[in-house]
């Protein structure tokens, strides 16, 4: 299967990464068949309805155990710079760093939009 050239800057040099195919020369990234308006995607919402997109800040809402960690992730801690995963086997659709815990995995229905 060849891979289309990039629709931003027209190079050949496309590679997948998952679902998504990346071009190297200039950074754009987007899905096959995409024609750049991701209309196709589910929509993923906080716990209050607000609609989530990559990028966002979002605040816990309620504490979070961690495993393997004697503190949880308490109300109100700030997440910022979230990309939803749009394919998650589970329930987590948030990819994110927190600070004090690293990168973990989120339910949008312990978030709100911030």
């Amino acid at each position: 299967m060849s891979l289309p050239a990039c629709p931003k800057c027209n190079e050949d040099y496309t590679y997948a990464d998952g679902v998504m195919l990346v071009c190297p020369m200039c950074g754009h990234e987007w899905q096959d068949g995409e024609a750049g308006d991701g209309d196709d995607l589910p929509v993923i919402k906080d716990a209050v309805g607000n609609v989530l997109s990559d990028g966002d800040a979002v605040t816990v809402i309620k504490d979070l155990k961690v495993k393997g960690s004697s503190t949880p992730i308490k109300v109100g801690t700030k997440v910022k710079s979230i990309r939803l995963i749009y394919d998650a086997p589970d329930d987590h659709d948030i990819d994110c760093k927190i600070d004090g815990f690293g990168a973990m995995k989120l339910k949008s229905s312990v978030v709100k939009k911030a």
